[in-house]
């Protein structure tokens, strides 16, 4: 299940501390078969805030779960009218340097496969293609009735369509997706049903409270267990969903090493804990490694 994030958490007095040596995580990608586990923090550098460390998002906003969602539908309207709002950006943003090294390290066949917990597609678009959605899609859209699909762009037409003057300026856009909207400026905003079948439609994401696919678990766990290191790239690991791989390599002796700038819940688990910008620290490692980020593998 996808808990609803903490609002706070201190790191322990006896965490060991981050470094700025990339030494760790150059040898590492040099070495091949690593798997990326990556969070909100890889995004942030595209315009997509991040949930914890200064400004995040849970400072002021508490994320959908799905229990409101399915139960209410005044919440089912508020949350579409936030998500159309947010969606005008979020759908625009595009892959910074850390999804391109990513993209560079799989293309040179140094990674195993990504797991994912963000929702944006950033790593597809920069072109990783063995990426695991682990919290789905923004980009999907799926009827809670017949199950049927749709592209979200699709329905992002339909909604303009269904509130032509839907217009409000929103205070800021979340990690999920949607933008912070009071009740007065979500109004009375027109929700539209399946096209098949008239249902319910829902985002393709694991909201908060909503168990992820065990098929999706079992295959990063499967991942997990045939990845020689496990690298960790912007992530807090505050949440279960991610922290678990995280223990699972480490019980099993696989080398954990994390990216991240703030302390994580997953650092004594690791070898290293590099507290470094990613766009920056994975482009240096790129260079190390003499990759480029953009363009096919030399062979």
């Amino acid at each position: 299940m996808r808990m609803r994030p903490t609002l706070h958490w201190t790191p322990p007095e006896d965490l060991p501390p981050g470094t700025t040596d990339l030494g760790p995580v150059a040898d590492a990608l040099g070495g091949g078969g690593v798997l990326v586990l990556s969070g909100a923090g890889i995004s942030t550098e595209s315009g997509i805030p991040d949930y914890r460390g200064d400004g995040g998002s849970l400072s002021r906003h508490t994320p959908m779960t799905y229990q409101d969602f399915t139960g209410s539908p005044q919440a089912r309207r508020r949350y579409w009218a936030r998500s159309h709002l947010g969606w005008r950006t979020f759908g625009r943003a595009r892959p910074n340097a850390g999804h391109r090294a990513v993209a560079a390290f799989e293309r040179h066949g140094l990674l195993t496969g990504v797991i994912t917990q963000n929702v944006d597609g950033l790593h597809q678009a920069a072109g990783s293609a063995n990426v695991v959605e682990l919290h789905g899609s923004l980009g999907r859209v799926v009827c809670l009735s017949c199950g049927a699909f749709s592209a979200r762009r699709e329905l992002a037409q339909r909604l303009e369509e269904a509130n032509p003057g839907f217009r409000p300026v929103s205070a800021a856009l979340n990690p999920d997706g949607d933008a912070d909207l009071t009740d007065e400026q979500v109004g009375d905003f027109h929700v539209v049903p399946c096209l098949v079948c008239g249902g319910v439609l829902k985002p393709d994401v694991v909201f908060f409270g909503e168990a992820v696919p065990p098929p999706r678990v079992e295959r990063c766990r499967e991942l997990i267990d045939a990845a020689a290191s496990l690298l960790v790239l912007g992530s807090s690991l505050t949440v279960m969903s991610g922290l678990r791989f995280v223990r699972q390599a480490a019980q099993a002796g696989t080398p954990v090493l994390i990216v991240n700038r703030d302390a994580t819940r997953g650092d004594r688990h690791a070898l290293t804990r590099v507290a470094l910008p990613l766009g920056s620290a994975l482009t240096a490692v790129a260079d190390r490694l003499g990759i480029p980020l953009d363009g096919p593998c030399a062979t």
